[in-house]
């Protein structure tokens, strides 16, 4: 019988949590993912065809009733995970009350998913609605990003422009931009409610002074995201280091140059 710890699923989100904590974007129990499960995906797998407990949860997910995430403990280490995934992930299905999840896999000490949760299922509740194949959502602690927030206007004009100039690669992987929203308390619905709202016109919000929140179809896209993101900072760190006197740069007509050769379109508020 195969198991379902042994899923490409599986396997992939142990991976990914480990390069999160390896380029120190989640140290001790920082950082959070949740993947969408299809249920073609679950085919096979006995392991996960009945419910182990039922899980409350602080949110009103009826309309994604009956939808499948594999999600990381709450409190967990991302460096753990890839040596205990059935302790440190779980795969849950949304309960028809909305507020409960049903636990099919996984947190085998009794955990639950990770307090973002419901942030993440928010996010995931407007993401859908833009992008059918929305499946991935990942909050990590970039450092460079995080800096940037400290010594930066919080505009997301501003603060997208800069990235987008520092690397070529910025605009045709992010041209809509960054979402910002205000330093909150995170782990609360409100916080949830203000990130799902930036992602209804953005794919990354940032949480000034705390990290980001990056989307995608795919494990590899949502993580590609926050990399060019976060690299397109250490790029603009660098360059204050060098004393910040720039001599060149990627110009605003280059920026639609560069849109117009890769079939992106560029957020025109921003150019």
């Amino acid at each position: 019988m195969t198991k379902f710890i042994d899923s490409p699923m599986v396997k992939e989100v142990s991976k990914i949590t480990f390069r999160l904590f390896d380029h120190g974007w989640d140290e001790r129990n920082g950082g959070n993912v949740s993947y969408r499960i299809l249920p073609t995906e679950l085919e096979g797998y006995d392991d996960v065809q009945t419910v182990k407990r039922n899980i409350p949860i602080n949110f009103d997910g009826q309309d994604l009733a009956g939808l499948y995430f594999l999600v990381t403990a709450t409190g967990r280490y991302f460096k753990n995970i890839i040596d205990f995934p059935e302790r440190d992930l779980g795969l849950v299905r949304i309960a028809k009350d909305g507020h409960s999840v049903d636990l099919l896999w996984g947190y085998s000490d009794g955990a639950a998913p990770t307090s973002e949760f419901p942030t993440h299922l928010m996010g995931h509740q407007n993401r859908l609605k833009i992008d059918p194949n929305q499946r991935v959502v990942m909050h990590c602690h970039p450092t460079n990003l995080i800096a940037m927030t400290f010594t930066q206007a919080l505009s997301e004009k501003e603060f997208s422009r800069i990235l987008w100039k520092m690397q070529t690669e910025s605009l045709v992987v992010f041209p809509e931009g960054v979402g910002i929203i205000p330093w909150m308390v995170p782990g609360t619905n409100a916080i949830g409610e203000a990130t799902a709202s930036k992602l209804e016109h953005f794919r990354a919000v940032i949480w000034p002074q705390h990290g980001l929140f990056g989307t995608g179809a795919t494990i590899d896209e949502a993580f590609g995201l926050i990399e060019t993101i976060e690299k397109a900072a250490q790029i603009w760190t660098v360059v204050q280091m060098q004393g910040g006197q720039i001599k060149q740069t990627i110009t605003d007509q280059d920026l639609l140059d560069l849109a117009k050769t890769f079939g992106v379109t560029p957020n025109h508020d921003f150019i």
